[in-house]
């Protein structure tokens, strides 16, 4: 007598794989954003406070005009200690890297994790039509890849 299967029909995967997830789609769109006319002392209190390691700066337009972080601000406390110069209260524009590097939000977070590989970047802002519109980090690249981990890569 044959044997009868009691599973019935199995059913189609619900999940989507998705083997082109963007940089939009796991971007942090709710940036803290620092002014060139802030000092570095306040911006040293909003790293504390938001607990983060730097941000982008930008005009009164919203326009990325640089990026503060940590590292700008360990190497002019560096600096004032050996000159004897007090410097919270100097201003970002004098801390900020000007030469930005930027990542589109169209790329695929493959691309995002390359860019991220070949530079010694933690972070990239992200613009759409030149407008900055968040920022990806390292930290967002390895939590997107863990959640795609039952997925197929290609």
């Amino acid at each position: 007598m044959p044997i009868k299967s009691f599973q019935g029909e199995r059913a189609t995967s619900s999940k989507k794989l998705n083997q082109n997830l963007l940089v939009l789609d796991i971007m942090t769109r709710n940036l803290e954003v620092f002014k060139k006319e802030q000092t570095i002392h306040e911006v040293m209190q909003k790293f504390i406070k938001y607990r983060i390691s730097g941000g982008p700066v930008v005009d009164d337009a919203g326009n990325l005009i640089g990026v503060i972080s940590e590292a700008d601000c360990m190497k002019e406390i560096s600096d004032s200690r050996y000159f004897n110069l007090p410097i919270l209260d100097r201003t970002v524009a004098n801390f900020m890297t000007s030469e930005v590097d930027t990542i589109d939000a169209n790329k695929t977070i493959f691309e995002a994790a390359s860019m991220f590989f070949k530079t010694s970047r933690r972070r990239f802002p992200v613009l759409d039509n030149n407008r900055l519109v968040g920022q990806i980090s390292r930290k967002d690249i390895v939590v997107a890849t863990l959640n795609m981990k039952s997925q197929t890569w290609r």
